[in-house]
């Protein structure tokens, strides 16, 4: 069963995790859409030395329903699994073009947050992993300051629904290492 923890105590929470390893190192942090992963995960990879932070929504496209998980097995997980620099393409949803390639080290922390992140059909070898929770009425209020009223609709039919069906497959919040509730996470909308 997973513990609950303060954002303030997560890196620590991690740090203690990772201590002594010398390969690549997994972080996972997994939640729902503007529940403060971006943030906690910026958090973490400032108190891990060398750490790369992976975002999933790099691995978005309009075309696809949540992400593709299969490009980033093939272009971060296999090849840092093996102790090979990875090599990824970022994608920019909204404009669905390409925004580079980004290429990570092996040996260091790799931080990979978005909603599904811990998603077990992945296969990473996670050494910690976080489950960010909110409130629905703060996640949907951080979602449309960040991306707008005319994503709501988008938000409402096809992310969420996207969202509660892992959920309900895979209860990830069960499973994690440790839960993230605190004040610091729950920071307004407008910023």
């Amino acid at each position: 069963m997973a513990v609950r923890i303060r954002a303030d105590e997560a890196a620590a929470f991690v740090r203690s995790r990772l201590a002594g390893r010398s390969e690549t190192r997994w972080v996972g942090i997994d939640g729902l859409g503007a529940s403060g992963k971006t943030t906690l995960a910026a958090t973490v990879a400032a108190a891990l030395p060398g750490s790369v932070v992976v975002h999933v929504d790099d691995f978005a496209r309009p075309s696809v329903e949540t992400w593709e998980r299969d490009r980033f097995v093939a272009q971060v997980l296999e090849p840092l699994a093996v102790g090979r620099p990875a090599r990824y393409e970022r994608w920019d949803w909204a404009s669905d073009a390409s925004l580079g390639w980004v290429d990570v080290a092996p040996g260091l922390p790799v931080v990979v947050e978005g909603v599904s992140s811990t998603d077990v059909r992945l296969g990473v070898p996670w050494d910690v992993t976080l489950w960010v929770d909110a409130p629905d009425e703060v996640r949907l209020a951080r979602a449309l300051a960040r991306d707008g009223e005319a994503m709501r609709e988008q938000w409402v039919e096809r992310w969420r629904p996207a969202e509660e069906a892992y959920e309900a497959a895979q209860r990830p919040q069960e499973r994690v290492d440790a839960v993230v509730v605190d004040d610091f996470l729950r920071f307004s909308a407008s910023r």
